[in-house]
């Protein structure tokens, strides 16, 4: 536990030293470039929260499966900038007699730095892929035709068994009512059950005690 305190308060302290300098050579190059007063400080913290904020988006847009070229493109904008006044701090530049074009660079900052975070927020992010949604209840009539038909307990007797009592849904009983009543109508016969059951396209067994409902017999 100690160890693992000890490593926590060096990161710390390193993240904090490293914070400090970056912090101060911003503000340099800011001050130096015409940037006096609040500005000055300004500077540093706009770009250490570009750098920050484009950070937590590539993060976001890496676990929603996103795309990251974007985050990518202005984390690196904004470390180069805070690389580049590290370095230039460094004796590189003189600080007394900054060149035109980092003038221009620091006063166009603030207009690209906003930008950045605009375009960082309204970045759109890809939805996780969605499970499938549960498939939905077969009908009866489905769930009994998958069914296998039951094998007659004695297949050598000459009488055959009696389908067992099949529940029949209301809506199916009264189709197959109107297809008996046409095959009645067309061929003056009842209508048998495997004509019904070609009709309906249902199990045996269904077709079976659909035909005794029809008949009127329990």
């Amino acid at each position: 536990m100690r160890r693992y305190l000890a490593r926590i308060d060096a990161v710390l302290v390193q993240a904090v030293i490293a914070g400090a300098l970056s912090f101060a050579h911003l503000h340099d190059i800011a001050a130096a470039a015409g940037q006096d007063g609040w500005k000055a400080w300004a500077y540093p913290i706009s770009v250490d929260l570009l750098l920050v904020a484009a950070w937590r988006r590539l993060r976001i847009l890496r676990s929603d499966g996103g795309p990251t070229r974007a985050a990518w493109t202005w984390f690196t904008v904004a470390l180069a900038a805070s690389l580049g006044a590290n370095v230039a701090t460094a004796g590189l530049l003189d600080l007394d007699d900054v060149p035109a074009w980092l003038r221009i660079l620091v006063a166009g900052w603030p207009a690209l730095a906003f930008l950045g975070g605009t375009l960082l927020v309204h970045t759109p992010t890809q939805p996780r892929a969605k499970s499938a949604p549960d498939a939905e209840p077969a009908s009866d009539v489905a769930v009994i035709r998958d069914q296998p038909a039951p094998v007659p307990a004695h297949e050598s007797e000459s009488v055959p068994a009696l389908p067992p009592a099949i529940p029949v849904p209301a809506a199916l009983l009264a189709h197959a009512r109107k297809v008996g009543d046409a095959h009645h109508t067309a061929t003056g016969t009842p209508i048998d059950p495997a004509t019904l059951r070609a009709r309906l396209g249902v199990a045996p067994q269904l077709a079976d005690a659909i035909a005794l409902q029809l008949t009127g017999k329990d």
